[in-house]
């Protein structure tokens, strides 16, 4: 499985980003797919996540702020962040995997710089 994750930038705060992540090879583990992020610093952390079914699960410093979506056609998961804050400045990260807390297959980073 390969995961290719596209859309970071650098935003002003208050601002929108909408990162994208496409999965390739077999997608039969991949019931589980969400978007991890590590800041300057501090340890990894996730952001979101959603099952093949459409149950997303969020932290709370972003719940209400992000959306996660997914298309199961594409094989592809989407984070749209709205009213980005500067400490969402952070390298984002797609994973995927079989359950919540089983997402062995990862992306590489996309870095999102929110500045204030």
């Amino acid at each position: 499985v390969q995961l290719q994750a596209s859309g970071g930038g650098l935003v002003q705060a208050g601002g929108s980003l909408r990162l994208s992540c496409a999965a390739s090879g077999s997608f039969f583990n991949l019931n589980v797919m969400g978007w991890s992020r590590q800041a300057p610093g501090k340890q990894r952390e996730l952001v979101a996540a959603i099952s093949r079914g459409g149950i997303a699960k969020y932290a709370d410093a972003v719940s209400g702020r992000f959306t996660i979506s997914r298309d199961n056609a594409k094989n592809t998961v989407y984070l749209q962040m709205n009213g980005l804050k500067p400490e969402d400045t952070a390298v984002y990260y797609c994973n995927a995997g079989p359950t919540y807390v089983t997402t062995p297959y990862w992306g590489q980073g996309t870095l999102v710089t929110v500045s204030s």
